[in-house]
């Protein structure tokens, strides 16, 4: 039987280590998307081959990629990960997050590199906030009007790949997704772990999350559940109860307070004493204001933005997952506690 080619775009960031990981267990010939001035040291380089992409203009794209097809044979699978959460110029989510996607999607249609599958790692934040009152989830049917920038740039590139027709296609939109070398939850476990618990606005979050190796897993779930296929998409031969052109939130399904996840991070550290407090809203603006201006006096885009804002704000950030169990079968192997337990076991 034929290895099973793969590309992953961005397989150098935090998801896209774990991506990688996941498929060369799975065992695929695996092409890793990235710069060769990029280090790949974390990825299992022995298994894995480097493509350098170069997003400049789809007519770049396209002679990379009609080069690859022609000395290795087309990819089975894309699963485009590459993107920007980010970034001291708003403009650049959209040409990085978008137009990038727009362009790998010319490409590949243009090289006749049509894989049986693409995959869009998306996000929850295509869509508003859920109903603060009712908390009510998240749905699949409401539509989508992103507060954030970054919303808008991810929605944008879904856009495109629902206006293609050379290829089926799945959307991933995880919720908050943690794990071992993520930057951002670090921040608040070294806060905890330092003695205060810091939360935004006076009343309760409600947040979800879905930890990294089982996003990896679901990842492939989607890939795998195939048509007989041949060509293009709308050569299927027999659907065999396929699942193709859908779109699913991603999370572990379980439902916490803020409070409710800096008191399991107390615990896991064994913490004893945490100063508690909530920031007001305005406070907390005034902090990612503050924040987001010393990022662009030094080049470093802040974690804290006014973009960022948006989200801390929000108060219900539930989702609907019932599809991707129903359809795919998914049920993850970690809950928060045991994914932030082997998290923080590797940091301390």
């Amino acid at each position: 039987m034929e290895q099973r080619k793969v590309l992953i775009t961005g397989a150098n960031g935090f998801i896209g280590r774990f991506l990688t990981e996941e498929a060369v267990r799975r065992g695929y010939e695996v092409w890793a998307g990235v710069r060769n001035t990029s280090s790949i040291d974390h990825l299992p380089k022995e298994k894995v081959n480097r493509i350098d992409l170069n997003y400049s203009s789809p007519e770049a794209l396209s002679g990379i990629i009609g080069q690859h097809v022609r000395q290795h044979g087309a990819w089975d699978y894309v699963i485009h990960n590459a993107g920007l959460t980010k970034t001291n110029r708003p403009p650049d989510f959209f040409e990085v997050n978008a137009e990038n996607t727009q362009r790998l999607l010319m490409a590949l249609s243009k090289t006749d590199c049509c894989p049986k599958k693409f995959l869009l790692m998306s996000s929850l934040a295509t869509f508003s906030a859920g109903n603060s009152k009712t908390l009510e989830p998240i749905r699949l049917d409401d539509p989508q009007k992103p507060d954030t920038i970054y919303g808008q740039s991810k929605l944008l590139a879904e856009q495109y790949v629902r206006a293609q027709d050379a290829f089926p296609y799945m959307i991933l939109r995880p919720t908050g997704v943690y794990g071992p070398g993520d930057k951002d939850y670090l921040i608040e476990i070294e806060s905890i772990r330092a003695g205060f618990d810091f939360a935004a606005g006076m009343k309760p979050q409600y947040i979800t999350f879905i930890y990294v190796k089982d996003l990896a897993t679901v990842t492939f779930q989607a890939l795998e559940n195939n048509p007989l296929f041949e060509g293009g998409k709308g050569d299927v031969v027999h659907e065999n109860k396929a699942i193709w052109n859908r779109e699913y939130f991603v999370s572990d399904g379980d439902v916490y307070t803020d409070t409710q996840f800096a008191r399991l991070i107390q615990e896991i550290i064994q913490k004893k004493r945490v100063f508690r407090v909530r920031i007001p809203l305005g406070l907390v603006y005034f902090v990612c204001l503050c924040s987001e201006w010393i990022g662009r006096i030094t080049g470093k885009p802040s974690t804290l933005n006014t973009d960022k804002y948006k989200i801390l704000k929000q108060r219900n950030w539930i989702c609907d997952t019932e599809p991707l169990r129903r359809d795919l079968g998914f049920i993850p192997a970690y809950n928060l506690r045991t994914g932030l337990e082997e998290t923080i076991s590797t940091v301390y």
